[in-house]
C-alpha cells in the first residue's frame, strides 16, 4: 500500500495522526483476536506439560504392577570380602550359613631358567593332555577331562626360538596358555590352564630330537607330570572351589556357586566366592525392600507432580484477580476428580492395618490435596506384610478386572493418554481454535489494510479540494 506522506498539506489537518487514531479503533477486534490466540497458545502449552506429567505417573504406576518388582529377592552377605550373594525370584527367604574351604584355581607350571646363550629349542613334539590328577597328597594318575583329547604341538626339526615355541603352544588351542618370563637369570617358559577347576589340570610329554648344538635346548626341559620327574615345576594346582552351605558340602570348578548347584540347599541363590574363611558367615535372603520403597516413593512423587501442576494452573490470584491458565477447563477438572477418586477408594481409616489401606502403608492426603509418605510407616508395612501391600497396589479382582491402586492409575492414565483420549481430544480442540483464530486475524488484517488505504485516498481527495478552494479564495 502506497503511503501519502504529503497528506494534510492542502487542508492543514494532521491527517497521519487522525488516521492512526481511527485505525487504532478499527484494530480493536484484531487485538482481541491476538490476545485470545495468546491465551490459547498458553493453554495448549499447559495441556502439553500436564500430559507429560501424566505420562510420568503412568510409568510410575506401571512399575508398581510389574511382577518382577514384587518377586525380586535381594541377598546380603555378612562378609562381602569373602562371599557376595544374589537371589532370583525363586529364592527362599531365610538365613544361610556359608563357609569357604578352598577357592578354584588353575594349574601353573614353570620351566627351569635358560641362559641367554641358549637361543633355540630343538625339534620334536610336545603332547598336552587335560585332566584331573587323582590322589590328593601324592597324585598317582591323570584322569582325562571329559570331551578333551590330547593335543600334539610339532616343533620343526630345525628347532624354534623360545618365542616361537610359546606361539606354537598357544596356537594349538590345547586348553593352556604359554608365556615367557625373562629376568636376570635368563628365560623361563610358564604354562597355565585356561580354566579353573580340578578337571583342568594337565600333563606334558615330549618326544625330543637331539640338540643340534650346545646352544639348543631339548624339549625334555618342557615336560610335566605329577607322578614322574619332569623338566617343569608345578607352582599352582588346579583345584575346585569347595564350600559348605548350612553344613552341606558344595563343589564347583569355578568360584561361582550357581543357583542350579544350590538347588535343594538354597533355592534361587547364587554365591560368588572370593576368599577362604576360617568360620561360617551369614547370607540373608528376602524381598528387595529398597526397590519396593523406591517404586512407591516414585509413584507418590509422580502423583504430586500432576496434582501440583493442576493446582498451579487452576488457582485464582486474589491480588491480580486473574485465574490460572487452566481454571475452569472441563478436562482438567475431570482429570483431578478421577485421580482423587482412585486414591480415595483405598484411603481407609487411620487405624488401617499395615499394608491393607493407603493410610496403613503411610500414604495420606495433605491439606492441599497432595499425597505425603511416611517412610517409617511404609517400612513397617513392607516388613510386616509385603504381600498385603502388593495386593493393595496391584491386585486383580475375581472378575479379572485390575483393582489395585497402581493398576487403576495405569489403566486410567493409559486411556487419558491414548490417541483418542482426553488429552488428544483437548489438544485437537485447542489447535482447531488456534487455526480458526489465525484465519480470522488474516481476514481482519486484509480488511484493515484496505480501510487504511481508503482513508488515505479520501484525505488526499479532501486535500486536493481544499487546495483548489484555497486558490479560488485567494484569487477572489
Amino acid at each position: 500500500m502506497a503511503t501519502l506522506s504529503s497528506t494534510g498539506i492542502g487542508s492543514g489537518l494532521d491527517v497521519n495522526s487522525i488516521i492512526t487514531q481511527m485505525m487504532a479503533l478499527e484494530r480493536r477486534p484484531l487485538n482481541l483476536l491476538q490476545q485470545t490466540k495468546s491465551g490459547l497458545d498458553t493453554k495448549l502449552s499447559a495441556i502439553g506439560t500436564l500430559q507429560s506429567r501424566m505420562s510420568g505417573l503412568l510409568d510410575a504406576a506401571k512399575a508398581l504392577t510389574a511382577d518382577a518388582l514384587w518377586t525380586q529377592k535381594v541377598a546380603t552377605s555378612s562378609n562381602t570380602a569373602a562371599v557376595t550373594a544374589s537371589g532370583n525370584a525363586q529364592a527362599v527367604d531365610g538365613s544361610f550359613a556359608v563357609q569357604v574351604n578352598t577357592l578354584s584355581s588353575r594349574q601353573t607350571v614353570v620351566s627351569a631358567s635358560f641362559p641367554a646363550t641358549a637361543e633355540r629349542v630343538a625339534g620334536g613334539t610336545l603332547t598336552i593332555e587335560l585332566g584331573t590328577w587323582t590322589g590328593a597328597a601324592a597324585p598317582d594318575d591323570l584322569t582325562p577331562k571329559a570331551g578333551a583329547t590330547p593335543v600334539i604341538v610339532n616343533v620343526p626339526a630345525t628347532g624354534a626360538t623360545f618365542a616361537e615355541l610359546r606361539d606354537l603352544i598357544n596356537a594349538a588351542d590345547a586348553g593352556v596358555t604359554a608365556n615367557l618370563i625373562t629376568d636376570a637369570s635368563g628365560t623361563r617358559l610358564a604354562l597355565r590352564s585356561n580354566e579353573t577347576g580340578a578337571q583342568n589340570g594337565f600333563r606334558i610329554s615330549a618326544v625330543a630330537a637331539d640338540a643340534a648344538d650346545a646352544q639348543s635346548v631339548s624339549l625334555d626341559g618342557f615336560t610335566y607330570s605329577a607322578t614322574q620327574p619332569s623338566g617343569m615345576t608345578r607352582t599352582q594346582t588346579a583345584l575346585n572351589a569347595r564350600a559348605t552351605v548350612n553344613g552341606i558340602p558344595i563343589e564347583s570348578a569355578t568360584n561361582t556357586l550357581s543357583s542350579d548347584m544350590l538347588a535343594g540347599v538354597a533355592d534361587g541363590l547364587t554365591l560368588e566366592l572370593s576368599r577362604v574363611t576360617t568360620e561360617e558367615l551369614e547370607v540373608k535372603v528376602g524381598n528387595d525392600r529398597a526397590n519396593l520403597r523406591k517404586a512407591i516413593e516414585s509413584f507418590v512423587s509422580a502423583y504430586n507432580e500432576v496434582d501440583r501442576l493442576i493446582r498451579d494452573q487452576t488457582a485464582y490470584n486474589p491480588d491480580s484477580k486473574v485465574g490460572g491458565t487452566l481454571q475452569g477447563d472441563p478436562m482438567v477438572n475431570a482429570l483431578r476428580t478421577q485421580m482423587r477418586a482412585i486414591i480415595g477408594s483405598a484411603y481407609g481409616s487411620n487405624t488401617g492395618e499395615p499394608g491393607t489401606t493407603l493410610n496403613g502403608m503411610g500414604i495420606s492426603f495433605t491439606s492441599t490435596g497432595a499425597l505425603s509418605l511416611d517412610s517409617a510407616k511404609l517400612t513397617r508395612a513392607l516388613d510386616s506384610d509385603a504381600p498385603a501391600v502388593r495386593t493393595l497396589m496391584s491386585r486383580t479382582g475375581e472378575d479379572g478386572q485390575h483393582n489395585g491402586i497402581a493398576q487403576k492409575f495405569a489403566e486410567f492414565a493409559d486411556l487419558a493418554l491414548a490417541s483418542n483420549g482426553m488429552f488428544a481430544t483437548r489438544t485437537t480442540s485447542l489447535k482447531g481454535q488456534i487455526t480458526q483464530n489465525e484465519r480470522r486475524q488474516e481476514g481482519l488484517d486484509r480488511r484493515l489494510s484496505q480501510t487504511e488505504e481508503r482513508m488515505r485516498r479520501q484525505y488526499q481527495a479532501l486535500d486536493a479540494t481544499m487546495s483548489n478552494l484555497g486558490g479560488t479564495s485567494n484569487y477572489l
